[in-house]
């Protein structure tokens, strides 16, 4: 048993090595901007720097001997790992900086900065000092497209293996499906494209009425479909048309796959967009709940005004589907049916491959298509009929994968659920924290609403959430696979 452990560890050891060495050189960006706004908040980022590049160097020389070429299922452990050590040296800044800080809120901050969940424990941002809201954001950020995907695009050592590390974090039913014939080039076009949406978005806030800084952290956790903010009230903070609009607009393109975005830019052309089943469903539905979201809003009070109405329900709608988790508003206070309609849609609505979360928008068409087939099937069963998706014929495996998957998912949310109401949290509250972590959307329902945070929960219940956060980024089987005991045999 050792001996397997050792065999599968140990390699994948001498990779984390290099990612934690190049983590800690990010660690310098909010050490400069520590400096530059003189916030007092240096020590935390040096002491981290220090700690994650000796533990880099170390870790690499310790298994240096143990390298070998990856294996398919060493990429899950692989990003099970990064995922899981990077919060650890992300929290340093946050656990030195803050007074009173327990590890386990700083962790949970961490965490949920770097699987752009963003729901927070803290209170009183505006007071943070600007180097720690910007390392913050920056995290979601990075954890937008993916540090191991980020890694395979400009790590020389991590050529070797990188399809297994690619396929382990990027998300959706169809992974296997390559853009460029290398995986690096792949990686790279993905960050490019991500690139120049970050740039265009900043420029975009800019010009819509924030401050620098505030169009930078803002925009790392906009592209990234975070959800991070530097003030307590999120977007409600500027009560600005202009700037909601602008974070509409990108929350929905960055709702779409990244691989189409790939795929539209070298083709010079939108055709991708308007030929592709997610997209358009991923628009359709966006604006249909907006539809439904702004008319329940108007028979709620009728002294709204239709553009009032729909300016609310726009930003608000986007903002929870597209698994960001901003607030214009307390939605909390509006009716019922408004809230679980958003909830319910924010668990499937997003692209695969794309920075959101949830089951994706692909596995819920393939569900539709396949229910559609049987029913079929079953009046005619002698008619053979493939399913068909974007011009592709799907195999019987990608699709049971996807529905398999989403049973995995939804018994995993309810298993979390009922967790959560038996250690004492409230139905609503639970309903609202699951679906909040799981789907990386943040900000939940009840206690744990867009006017509060997650900092009332317990240890034990902010480390479910923790790992809530973790399966959602990382899409369940990642992480559950290095549970099962096949998965250790040589």
């Amino acid at each position: 048993m050792f001996a397997n452990l050792r065999y599968f560890l140990l390699p994948v050891l001498n990779i984390t090595g290099p990612v934690l060495v190049a983590f800690a050189f990010l660690l310098l960006i909010p050490l400069l901007v520590s400096f530059l706004y003189e916030d007092g908040a240096a020590a935390g980022f040096v002491i981290a720097f220090v700690l994650c590049l000796i533990t880099g160097f170390a870790l690499h020389a310790f298994s240096k001997r143990h390298r070998r070429e990856l294996l398919p299922r060493d990429g899950f452990l692989l990003a099970t790992i990064i995922w899981t050590v990077t919060p650890l040296f992300g929290a340093i800044p946050l656990l030195v900086e803050i007074p009173g800080i327990s590890f386990t809120h700083a962790y949970f901050e961490s965490m949920s900065g770097i699987t752009t969940t963003c729901a927070t424990v803290l209170s009183g941002l505006s007071e943070l000092p600007e180097s720690l809201n910007f390392w913050r954001c920056f995290m979601s950020w990075l954890g937008g497209m993916g540090i191991l995907v980020l890694a395979v695009a400009i790590l020389p050592m991590l050529g070797v293996g990188g399809s297994q590390m690619f396929r382990a974090e990027f998300s959706g039913p169809m992974k296997e499906s390559r853009l460029t014939p290398r995986i690096a080039d792949t990686a790279k076009g993905l960050w490019g494209i991500y690139l120049v949406l970050s740039l265009a978005c900043m420029l975009s806030y800019r010009m819509a009425g924030m401050t620098g800084f505030e169009s930078i952290i803002h925009m790392f956790t906009t592209v990234s479909l975070g959800g991070f903010s530097s003030y307590d009230n999120s977007f409600a903070h500027w009560n600005n048309p202009a700037i909601e609009s602008v974070a509409i607009v990108f929350m929905l393109v960055c709702g779409i796959s990244f691989s189409l975005h790939f795929l539209a830019w070298k083709k010079r052309s939108i055709v991708a967009y308007l030929t592709n089943v997610e997209c358009l469903c991923w628009l359709g539905m966006a604006a249909f709940i907006t539809a439904c979201a702004t008319a329940l809003l108007m028979a709620w009070d009728p002294s709204l005004e239709l553009v009032q109405a729909l300016r609310m329900a726009a930003f608000n709608v986007v903002s929870t589907i597209s698994t960001t988790g901003y607030a214009s508003q307390d939605y909390a206070l509006w009716p019922a049916s408004i809230c679980i309609l958003m909830f319910v849609a924010a668990c499937f609505c997003t692209s695969g491959g794309s920075t959101g979360g949830g089951m994706k928008m692909l596995r819920m068409v393939m569900l539709v298509k396949y229910c559609g087939l049987q029913l079929i099937t079953t009046v005619q069963p002698r008619v053979v009929r493939p399913m068909v998706l974007n011009g592709m014929v799907l195999d019987d495996k990608t699709v049971l994968s996807a529905l398999n998957f989403m049973l995995l998912w939804i018994a995993t949310t309810f298993i979390a659920f009922m967790a959560l109401v038996i250690s004492g949290l409230d139905p609503t509250t639970a309903f609202g924290a699951v679906l909040g972590c799981i789907c990386n959307i943040g900000p939940g329902l009840g206690a744990v609403g867009p006017n509060s945070n997650f900092s009332l929960l317990t240890d034990a219940q902010l480390w479910l959430c923790i790992f809530c956060m973790l399966l959602g980024r990382l899409e369940l089987v990642t992480v559950f696979v290095l549970f099962t005991r096949s998965f250790w045999k040589a």
